[in-house]
């Protein structure tokens, strides 16, 4: 079977265009407060320094991208709960309501655009997503935590 490396690549980058257009209209959040929602959502309190290791960005992009979501009440400074000098970051209220409310806006999206998929291609796709992201890990991307 020949392999369809260069179909895959421009699928990849279509499917990338179209989830960042999503996010500029579910919920109010851009893309970039969406992860950063996402990512504190997942694994809790991070310095900008563990946020700027986790998302391979330099520390002032981080920087600029939090002072910009603070501003908008969406995650808040906290003294480090285990004792560490650096204070760290965490998902607000707010920024959690909007989290969810844009997931779940994006979820029924999803699920309207697969309407007519079976549940086991839908989960066929999911299992293949997950294992090309991994892959993608493994060669040196940033680990994502997932929940199991």
């Amino acid at each position: 079977m020949e392999r369809r490396d260069a179909d895959v690549e421009y699928e990849q980058m279509l499917l990338s265009r179209y989830a960042i257009a999503q996010h500029r209209t579910e919920g109010g959040l851009e893309r970039s407060a969406y992860l950063l929602l996402s990512r504190l959502h997942v694994q809790g309190p991070m310095s900008i320094a563990e946020l700027s290791e986790a998302f391979r960005l330099d520390a002032s992009t981080l920087q600029r991208q939090t002072t910009a979501a603070m501003k908008a009440g969406l995650i808040e400074r906290i003294p480090d709960p285990d004792g560490g000098m650096a204070r760290k970051l965490v998902i607000s209220a707010d920024g959690l309501e909007r989290l969810q409310r844009a997931r779940t806006r994006y979820v029924s999206a999803i699920g309207e655009i697969m309407g007519d998929w079976s549940a086991g291609e839908v989960s066929q796709f999911a299992d293949l997503l997950r294992r090309f992201n991994e892959a993608i890990e493994q060669r040196g991307a940033a680990t994502w935590p997932r929940k199991d």
